[in-house]
């Protein structure tokens, strides 16, 4: 069954406010200075239950493919994501991270040759002002580690993304099995590597529990089947650009929930970015609507031949 596109842009747009929970939970419910058992906790059990219920493996090419994307995506993405959430204000972690529509204007014209559109990288530049005004206050609070690690989250996501769009799927693969091997492999690669850096995995009480199974279902599971179910099927410039619902969604939880106060120049930041993101939907002159639903992997000359139409292909954060 097709989705009308503005449905399509809500149901994708529901994974990076899903994602905008992720600090709150991170720093209210789960053990501190464990940013890898997390990482994994989140991608692996999610990885699993996508399989078991699409029943597709990867074949052929795909066996690389799917390892790459899902190192690329979740394997290198959720570690330092989750370590710039350990080390930075929730609000840093963010600003950082919303450089990433800018990483995929960049990446777009190096993996796709396509012509950053002066639109959509002034459209970036004011995402990432209206963020970096909502986290304002945080600004003093520099990690330098915690703020390379979100860069180079923003800059994983973002490479993923694009490469996500332009290899598309198999023939017969659809998202649900394409996100499933994305988080198995992702969290394949987590698991060695969380268990030489942070030992056993630590004791959990009821209120962890809850966190992870919700980190790893909804947050994970879900959300990921939205996301790369909406880069199959909307432009990348459209997909990068709901990125900014995550902060935005960050600096809410953290007034109605953790207490935190808004300023007008928060609430002007909130607005910019909201706007930004209203207009990074906006399909330039020329594009299709929406892509086709059944997009099979892109051979060279169907790549050749949606060039024009796919404006930067696509994103992010992320995330």
């Amino acid at each position: 069954m097709r989705t009308g596109r503005p449905a399509l842009i809500a149901l994708t747009a529901l994974a990076p406010v899903s994602w905008g929970t992720t600090y709150a939970v991170t720093t209210e419910f789960l053990p501190p200075d464990r940013p890898l058992f997390t990482a994994l906790a989140r991608a692996l059990p999610a990885g699993l239950l996508l399989l078991a219920l699409a029943r597709v493996r990867p074949h052929g090419a795909w066996w690389w493919k799917a390892t790459v994307l899902g190192a690329l995506n979740i394997g290198a993405f959720f570690p330092l994501l989750f370590l710039s959430a350990y080390r930075l204000p929730g609000g840093m972690a963010a600003v950082v991270g919303s450089v990433g529509p800018l990483f995929v204007v960049g990446l777009s014209a190096v993996l796709l040759g396509q012509r950053p559109r002066t639109r959509a990288v002034l459209t970036a530049v004011a995402a990432a002002l209206g963020v970096s005004l909502v986290v304002l206050r945080a600004a003093g609070e520099l990690d330098a580690l915690g703020a390379l690690a979100a860069l180079a989250s923003a800059a994983s996501m973002s490479t993923g993304t694009v490469l996500t769009q332009r290899w598309g799927r198999p023939d017969g693969v659809g998202p649900l099995a394409l996100t499933g091997w994305q988080l198995t492999a992702g969290g394949l690669l987590i698991a060695p590597v969380a268990l030489l850096v942070e030992g056993a995995p630590p004791a959990l009480d009821a209120p962890a529990a809850g966190g992870y199974l919700y980190l790893a279902l909804a947050n994970t599971a879900v959300a990921y089947w939205l996301w790369f179910r909406g880069i199959g099927r909307l432009s990348a410039t459209q997909v990068t650009f709901l990125g900014p619902l995550s902060p935005l969604t960050a600096a809410v939880v953290g007034w109605a929930v953790l207490g935190e106060t808004l300023t007008p120049v928060q609430l002007a930041g909130m607005a910019l970015a909201f706007g930004a993101t209203l207009a990074g939907q906006l399909a330039p002159r020329g594009e299709p609507v929406e892509k086709a639903a059944t997009a099979a992997p892109f051979s060279s000359a169907s790549r050749n031949g949606r060039k024009d139409s796919m404006d930067l292909t696509v994103p992010g954060l992320r995330r």
